[in-house]
């Protein structure tokens, strides 16, 4: 499948939508950070939930609803928040991108709202409560902010190496060879190696060309498509470790999650620097046996 579904450029109600929920959602969570909210443990990695979260995520869900009453809603907190007749159409919900940030009053925290058609992104939107600024994308149509459209310039990668943000997923063991091996190669081989706590802050800090790449291991499924889209119709390039089109899909397992994204320029660099950790092979699919002649 293309990693761009269909053309979308009947989907200015639904940006609308989700910008304005999204910075609904944003006013919410700036009037009450650092300290007017209520945190709890989230799994067993250490992960957390907010009633923030909870509070941020009716609020979109509920947005979504009254518009689109018949599409599909998929929530980070909540799961399936509301199922319709919407056919291939499905909203994915990060309310509050950096819970672990705002618990311990960090303020790297975003809001991120996808619509995906086919399981593939077509609208995308990430907010910034705390400076009040929004990025969207429309796919075929770019990505826009606060000052337009996004056109961020070419630029190589300076003799200290590129500046590179890194995600995992929650799935992945503190143990993981395969993400350990990558991400201390990255740590050596680049100028800096932000890890934010909240993906969907690196995604827009790459759509806006402040950083020069992003690598994910089985990253998570609810921000990737948002930020995916973001940085996609901004110019960046997304490939799998093993080089393949990364199509930013919100189905399938994690394993189908690992991504290098840069800028056309940079790309080549990152994917050689990738293949000398073996991680590419580690994460390409298995391939059937050949069946043997009779």
């Amino acid at each position: 499948m293309s990693p761009n579904p269909r053309p979308s450029a009947d989907l200015d109600p639904e940006c609308r939508t989700a910008v304005a929920a999204a910075e609904a959602a944003g006013a919410l969570l700036r009037s009450r950070f650092p300290d007017g909210f209520a945190a709890r443990p989230k799994g067993g990695s250490g992960d957390v939930v907010t009633d923030l979260d909870l509070l941020a995520e009716r609020l979109v869900v509920d947005r979504i609803r009254e518009d689109f009453p018949h599409d599909r809603i998929l929530a980070e907190e909540t799961g399936a928040a509301a199922a319709g007749d919407g056919g291939s159409r499905t909203w994915l919900v990060d309310p509050l991108d950096g819970s672990n940030n705002v618990v311990i009053g960090l303020p790297v925290y975003v809001v991120g709202i996808a619509l995906c058609v086919d399981a593939l992104p077509v609208v995308g939107v990430v907010h910034e409560p705390l400076t009040g600024r929004t990025w969207s994308a429309v796919h075929g149509a770019g990505t826009h902010g606060p000052a337009g459209r996004l056109t961020p310039a070419p630029r190589p990668a300076g003799p200290a190496g590129p500046l590179l943000a890194w995600t995992q997923g929650h799935a992945v063991r503190r143990d993981d060879p395969t993400a350990r091996t990558l991400r201390h190669t990255l740590e050596l081989r680049s100028r800096r190696l932000l890890q934010l706590w909240a993906p969907l802050a690196a995604w827009a800090m790459l759509a806006r060309g402040d950083i020069d790449g992003f690598v994910g291991y089985r990253a998570e499924a609810i921000d990737l498509p948002a930020g995916a889209l973001l940085a996609r119709e901004a110019g960046v390039t997304l490939r799998h470790l093993d080089g393949r089109d990364f199509p930013a899909s919100f189905t399938g397992p994690d394993t189908d999650r690992s991504f290098v994204a840069a800028r056309p320029e940079l790309l080549p660099r990152l994917l050689d620097l990738v293949a000398t950790t073996g991680a590419a092979t580690a994460s390409a699919p298995a391939l059937s046996p050949t069946p043997r002649p009779r």
